[in-house]
This record gives C-alpha cells, structure tokens and sequence, in this order.
C-alpha cells in the first residue's frame, strides 16, 4: 500500500492557475492581517504568554476539533477530560488522516507548515515525533505569544469584550513593535434578558459605574458609561452575537416594565423579551452612531443543543449549530428605523445559514447611502461556513448582488493563536476565484486591476473602514 507522508500544501495550494499565483504572490500574500473580530484572549497577548505544549495551543478551547473528536468516537477524556496533553494530542493525531475533505484536514497541515516547518501528514504513527518537535519550539521566546502573532504581519487585533470588563490587558498593552490591541463591545449578556446571567451581571455593572441599575434609564446610562470607557481605550467597534435582530414597536416605558418583571422573578413572554431586546439594540445602535463605531451582527447560531454537554461542562463545548431563523423582515425594520433618523452606523451583518445568502447580500444594498464605500457590508463567511465552499459562495453572492471591490475582507473569529493562516487560505481561495473567472475570459487578465482590488479586500479596505490609520 502507498501512504503519502509528505504534506500536500506546496506554493500552488489551492490555485489552479498561473494568473491565480501570481495573483496571489503578488497582491496578497504579503498585505498585513488586520484581525478586527476575534476571540484571543488579551490577558495571553499583553503578558506574552509561552505555551507549554501544542496540545494547549492548538487543542484546548477549540470546539472545531472537540465536535470532530467526539463524531470519531473519541471519548471525552481526551477531549475535554483529564488525560495528559499528549494523550489529546496523541488522540487528535489518530482523528486527521480520517478527516479528508473536512476543512480542518486543510488547516490542520497548514497551520503545522506555516508555525513549525513541519511538512508532513499527521497521523498516529508520527504523533510522538510531531509532538516532541513542536513541543520543544514552543519553549523557545521566537514561539512566545507575540512572535506568533508577529509572524504573521499581524498590524491590529480586536479582541471581543464584555462591558464589564476592566480592558486591564489592553491597557497594559498599548502599542508593542507596531502592533495595536484593541477592545470591542459586545453587550450580549445584557440583551438576553431571559437568560439566568442577566441578573447578576446587571448587578455587577452596578457595582463597577457605582449604583443599582433598576430601570431602563440606568441600564442605559451604565452602558453608556462603559461605552465611553472603551472609547476611551481605544474601541472602535461593536459586536453581537444572535439568534436573528427582534424588531416589535417598543418603548423605553415597555422595556422599563420589562426589566420590573424580571426583577420580581415573573416569567416573561415572549412578546416581552422581543419588545426589551429590540429597545435595547436601538439604542445601543444609536449610541455606536454617536460615536463612529462599527456595528457588529453575527446572526443564525443555534447555540448549547445538548443540553447534558452543557450542563456537565459549560458553553462553547461543540454543540453549537445552524438554525433556522427568519431573518429578513425584522432586520429591515431594524436598519430602516435607523436609517430613517440618519443613525445607522457602519454596519457588518454576518450570515450562518448558506441559504439566506443572498437575503444579507441584497439587505446590505438597501442601506448603503453613498456616503463612503461599503457602508454596509455583507461580512464574510464564518463559523460552520469558513470553508472552501462557504467562502465562495459568500464572494459569488457578494460579486452577483453588490460590490465585491469594497468588501473588507477576512477575519479569524477564532480564539486559537494558531489561526492566522486562514487568512492565507482565504486569500488564495480569492485570488482563484479571480483566476478562474480569467481562464474562462469572463474578466481580461489584467493583472494590475484585479491585483489591486485583491490587495483592497485583503487588507486596505478594512483599514479605511475601521479609521485604523489614526490608531496608532
């Protein structure tokens, strides 16, 4: 029997024409990451924390791979239990060869390429030496946290932050050898009026602005409070994760009745939690106008199915899916509340069912005003869609019903330090989607025009989306 053991990524990775390569050689390889969503932990970068193995680099926290794990049979102690790294490891190893066509076999060999050299399949049989290898570089200061990152060109990182968060890190941070680090606003936990959280966590902003949020005014003025303090650290963004934006006429009076109810423990209906949430996003959304912020929406996850999962071992475990939601006419209400009031900010609206594609991609058209380029974009594939199809299908949409040339391109969204390299893989999946349309003399093979709208979407569109030329 033949078993390759030599690792397939080579220069033509993905690209599957001369016009591709050089494309990407050319115009995107070398443009710097500006990663404006992700899920890193700023506590690891500004202290420059050393990783003790590549099973806590690469295994821990990430539910791509537990989800994979536990689909082979894998059994929990090697996932999220108790073995030792190198037995996660040793398990994971024994997972890869049987992951072909999965985008983490794809992943999984670059990210050995690009940090470690190493140019080999993982399997079973090389797990020790891979682990030794990787191991030992990882002790050394070029593999410290920072110098991953740096490795990469990585210019700014924006992390993704609770409003009670005291953003400590970031501002012990600063700038360090031109890389910025950045906080983002994400107020989910005070939106989810339903959820058990919500209580404690509006008594915990009380104690941080110093008095008791009882009613919709101080919950307001509390997170404007943290806004501003943000800002002042450096925020330029907002982000949230939901379900689908809600959108029913509402008040400050109705949402003030709402939060009495929850107070006094009543259940509440779901005409009450829509009508809270949709008070509370308008104004939220009103407040990042204010400012200039951008304005984030992750829509479609069906968040913690398994319930024994979640209970035994908490959120984010791998048991997270597509749902199903309507999205289209709340969300147009939504947008057009704002926009009639001349408060919609720049908006990034990010879609995780494939078949609403096009409902995000035309939604954005509604609403870009002519006031800059790409006011309101359709963002770019993520989570169970950041695969070779997923991301072509978001850039087909996006060229057939808007403007590619101003769309501001890819991000990790990921909370492993391991995951720059798929912001190569998305740069290569565009350059031979360009290259393919020239094979076929759909576009003229003109390389200094498509080159330059490749570099704008890998990297400078999003600087000037985001105003990061004045970050520094």
């Amino acid at each position: 029997m033949i078993r390759e053991s030599k690792s397939f990524i080579d220069q033509g990775f993905l690209l599957d024409s001369a016009f591709a390569l050089e494309l990407y050689v050319n115009y995107a390889a070398n443009q710097p990451i500006i990663d404006y969503h992700c899920h890193l932990s700023p506590n690891q970068i500004s202290n420059d924390y050393q990783f003790k193995n590549i099973t806590e680099i690469w295994i821990e926290g990430d539910h791509y791979k537990w989800r994979a794990m536990r689909t082979l049979g894998v059994d929990e102690r090697f996932i999220t239990g108790d073995a030792s790294p190198k037995e996660k490891f040793f398990a994971w190893a024994s997972c890869v060869p049987k992951l072909i066509r999965n985008p983490l076999y794809h992943w999984t060999h670059l990210e050995l390429k690009r940090y470690f050299g190493i140019d080999e399949l993982l399997n079973a049989d090389n797990a020790a030496s891979i682990y030794e290898q990787t191991s030992t570089l990882l002790k050394q200061t070029d593999y410290s946290c920072l110098n991953l990152i740096k490795k990469f060109g990585v210019e700014i990182i924006c992390t993704t932050d609770d409003p009670n968060d005291s953003l400590e890190h970031h501002k012990a941070f600063g700038v360090n050898d031109n890389l910025i680090l950045l906080p983002s606003f994400r107020p989910d936990k005070f939106i989810e009026i339903q959820q058990e959280e919500f209580t404690p966590h509006l008594a915990e902003l009380g104690t941080i602005v110093g008095y008791k949020i009882d009613t919709f005014s101080k919950l307001k003025k509390a997170l404007n409070n943290r806004m501003d303090y943000f800002a002042a650290h450096g925020c330029k963004i907002s982000d949230h994760g939901l379900e689908q934006i809600p959108y029913l006429e509402t008040s400050e009076e109705i949402a003030n009745a709402v939060m009495q109810k929850k107070a006094q423990g009543k259940v509440l209906n779901p005409t009450d939690i829509e009508k809270y949430k949709t008070a509370v996003l308008l104004f939220l959304a009103n407040s990042y106008h204010e400012r200039g912020w951008v304005q984030q929406y992750h829509l479609g996850a069906l968040r913690n199915n398994n319930s024994r999962i979640l209970k035994s071992y908490g959120h984010d475990m791998g048991c997270d899916s597509i749902g199903d939601f309507r999205q289209a006419q709340s969300l147009s209400r939504f947008l057009d509340t704002l926009d009639s009031k001349n408060k919609l900010a720049k908006t990034i609206l990010y879609n995780l069912d494939p078949a609403q594609n096009a409902i995000f991609a035309t939604m954005a058209g509604n609403f870009n005003d002519g006031s800059m380029s790409g006011k309101i974009q359709f963002g770019a594939s993520w989570w169970f869609l950041d695969q070779l199809d997923g991301i072509r299908n978001q850039i087909n949409t996006l060229s057939n019903m808007s403007v590619l040339s101003t769309f501001i391109g890819m991000l990790t969204d990921s909370r492993s330090f391991m995951s720059y390299p798929r912001h190569e893989y998305f740069r290569r999946v565009l350059c031979n989607i360009f290259g393919e349309d020239v094979e076929k003399g759909l576009l003229p093979r003109d390389l200094d025009t498509i080159g330059t709208i490749v570099s704008d979407i890998c990297y400078l569109n999003a600087k000037s989306y985001f105003n990061f030329y004045s970050s520094q």
